[in-house]
């Protein structure tokens, strides 16, 4: 009922000036109740003429509205930097961190710089009017001030804790739009409120006990009730604190320290599920979610095993449409030179790990330039640049893989010999298969083409060779030869190729 009170005035008000009215009148009207309250409590001691209680009670009002809304003031430029950061359409993170912390601990601040203020102009009228109105002698008033002084600090209480409710909606606002804000506390804790609260509660309690059943009258009755009450409510509130330090705030910590194990990648965290009620189901919910989670990574690890890691992330992201995407890409085709033979004359182990070492030597070398291998066919692997991870010199990246993957793998200890055909053009990418299995591939015709000019560095005996496409989409410069129109399979019309370097070609037989 209150929540949805304060969301209907919240809605019908807005951010401006109407409900800033309705917070300051929300603070200072609830402190006010426990202002007057105290008033008449303290009246009861003293049993001074109704008018002028009255008049005490009426004048406490005033001042206590006055003091709590001279402090509610100073949340008006809070209001209105959220209001600045709900019209960008596109705050920054730095923009919407500081608005959060304004508004979340924006009360806090003012309540700690505003509280003895507060108590100063709401109780020093009060000891005036007394020691007037109600004749009350110096030592009198001096136990009035001990009387007041708690409950008058309990009122801003009630106040910062009446601004924190009503702010709540920004802060939800603020969460629905950007909810990775990082938290850091500096609000008030728990163990603060207590140490108020409860000396405030056993205090009025004591008062109103002794004054209204007349078991007490005068200054001294009133000065030995409330310090009496006041030292049990701080011993209370003290061991009240160790209980629920030890039933709610450490339980609150363990789940706070296991949360921020897993946030730094610890998935074998776990809280002791001490008890059996909420914080024990709470503890018991957590750990089921981090084990939920681990089993999530070994997921995720597991499928950067079988999947390049741009193409894995896009996936798991969920922002990859089901229809596939047109983008343009460079294609390379990379493909050990007469492997054939040469897997005739080896076991088949040592075939595949042949294979794998040089494998293990192209896939770096793609990543570290961009790409991505999209699939490994035989002793051959496709590789492509210019999508998932976009990339606006894929031309250029393509070439360099190229280049640098021959330089390793044809210099190297494997003893094989690789060649890598290149072109550029517009793909189709997407997630193709059925009956529940996909793989993120791209195809098109641009694919079938870098394979064919792969085949013909047999023809021409060079490592590298690309198409007229992908030399136009060059952003650099690069030591080119063009190698004249050949004829590809497939190709109606003969394509001219680009071999990189200068060194004379050694065809293939």
């Amino acid at each position: 009922m209150r929540d949805r009170l304060i969301r209907s005035l919240y809605e019908r008000c807005g951010t401006g000036s109407a409900y800033w009215i309705v917070m300051a009148t929300a603070q200072s009207g609830a402190s006010a109740l426990v202002a007057c309250a105290t008033v008449v409590l303290v009246a009861s001691f003293f049993d001074p003429p109704l008018g002028s209680v009255v008049l005490a009670v009426m004048a406490e009002a005033v001042f206590t509205v006055f003091a709590v809304t001279l402090a509610s003031a100073q949340v008006r430029p809070r209001l209105e930097r959220f209001r600045s950061w709900r019209r960008d359409p596109a705050p920054s993170s730095r923009e919407t961190r500081e608005v959060w912390g304004l508004v979340v601990n924006g009360t806090a601040d003012i309540y700690r710089r505003w509280a003895g203020r507060t108590v100063l102009i709401s109780v020093v009228p009060i000891l005036a009017i007394t020691h007037w109105a109600w004749s009350v002698d110096w030592a009198g008033v001096a136990a009035i001030l001990v009387a007041t002084i708690v409950p008058a600090y309990y009122a801003t209480a009630v106040a910062y804790s009446t601004s924190e409710l009503l702010s709540r909606p920004m802060a939800e606002e603020i969460a629905a739009r950007a909810p990775e804000v990082p938290v850091y506390q500096r609000g008030t804790s728990l163990a603060q409120r207590l140490r108020v609260s409860v000396p405030a509660y056993t205090t009025t309690a004591a008062i109103l006990t002794v004054g209204v059943l007349g078991q007490a009258n005068g200054a001294g009755a009133l000065a030995v009730t409330t310090v009496t009450a006041l030292a049990v409510g701080v011993l209370l509130s003290r061991e009240l604190t160790v209980l629920l330090s030890d039933a709610v705030t450490d339980p609150i910590r363990r789940l706070q320290h296991q949360l921020a194990a897993v946030r730094d990648g610890d998935y074998e965290a776990r809280a002791a599920v001490l008890s059996s009620d909420e914080f024990g189901e709470l503890a018991d919910d957590v750990n089921r979610m981090t084990q939920g989670l681990a089993e999530r990574e070994q997921i995720r690890s597991a499928f950067g095993t079988y999947a390049d890691e741009a193409v894995a992330a896009l996936i798991l992201s969920g922002d990859l449409p089901p229809e596939g995407f047109e983008v343009e890409a460079t294609i390379l085709f990379c493909d050990v030179r007469g492997f054939t033979p040469w897997a005739e004359r080896l076991a088949a182990p040592e075939v595949i790990a042949a294979l794998n070492d040089v494998f293990t030597t192209i896939v770096p070398i793609v990543s570290a330039h961009g790409g991505h291998v999209d699939k490994f066919l035989g002793d051959g692997l496709l590789a492509v640049f210019g999508t998932p991870r976009p990339l606006t010199d894929h031309a250029d990246a393509a070439v360099a893989a190229a280049c640098a993957i021959v330089e390793a793998v044809n210099h190297g200890p494997s003893g094989l010999q690789v060649a890598c055909g290149i072109n550029t053009g517009t793909v189709v990418a997407g997630p193709l298969g059925g009956a529940g299995r996909l793989n993120f591939s791209v195809i098109g015709d641009a694919v079938n083409v870098a394979a064919r000019v792969e085949a013909a560095t047999r023809q021409t005996g060079d490592d590298v060779l690309l198409t007229r496409a992908t030399r136009d989409r060059l952003r650099r410069e690069h030591d080119l030869v063009s190698r004249g129109a050949i004829e590809l399979k497939g190709k109606s019309s003969a394509l001219e190729l680009f071999a990189v370097g200068t060194r004379q070609p050694t065809p293939s037989p």
